[in-house]
């Protein structure tokens, strides 16, 4: 995660005259979902994912009105094509795990591979691409919402930006040069931790649907 985030600031926020957040950390959540659950990292790959993804997502609080040209219709035909390119995935990984070219911890998708259930059967393919598909749309909106606000709520507070300035440049200068974060350094990111809990509290109370949930 840290290496993709590297990257992905590298290419798209340093020297840049203005950034539009939101999309950004669309596409940052993205690439992050793509590597925790199937391991794809490279741009062209995951742009197979995300160009028909953003058409699925679209479609999912369109009119369902299954007709050519429609958002649904798109929708419907685009989870189609992502759902092919996961089963790809997945039988070469299954042959990779096979093979000892794959680790059976490395992400969601090898879990659901090697995991059975109570009466010993594994999961067919296809299941397990609704899973992964199931997964991403689930995480894929809140994830980056959240980022994008915590972004505009550090905007708009000088003073919070600097307490998690100063938070996250201690933990950066006890790096050695190349080296990426840990679990320990994330435990020690209190501050930081307790400003994105406020601003998910804050983005919740302002929703209707977590209005309603809290009045219930």
């Amino acid at each position: 995660m840290d290496g993709i985030a590297q990257r992905h600031f590298a290419a798209d926020w340093e020297n840049k005259g203005q950034v539009v957040v939101f999309p950004l950390t669309k596409h940052y959540t993205f690439l992050i979902a793509c590597r925790l659950f199937v391991s794809v990292e490279d741009l062209s790959h995951v742009a197979k994912f995300e160009d028909p993804f953003s058409v699925l997502t679209a479609g999912i609080v369109s009119v369902p009105i299954d007709l050519p040209g429609t958002p649904f219709n798109r929708a419907i035909k685009a989870s189609n094509l992502i759902r092919t390119e996961l089963v790809a995935i997945i039988k070469q990984r299954k042959l990779d795990l096979a093979e000892g070219k794959a680790s059976p911890t490395q992400d969601i998708l090898s879990h659901m591979l090697l995991t059975s259930d109570d009466n010993g059967k594994f999961m067919h393919e296809a299941d397990i691409a609704d899973k992964i598909l199931g997964l991403l749309i689930g995480g894929h909106d809140t994830a980056s919402s959240s980022c994008a606000s915590i972004v505009k709520f550090l905007a708009e507070l000088p003073e919070v930006y600097e307490g998690v300035y100063k938070e996250q440049m201690e933990i950066a200068e006890s790096k050695a040069p190349g080296e990426l974060l840990n679990w320990d350094d994330i435990q020690k990111m209190k501050y930081s931790w307790n400003v994105a809990c406020e601003v998910m509290r804050l983005n919740c109370s302002t929703s209707p649907r977590c209005f309603q949930r809290s009045h219930r």
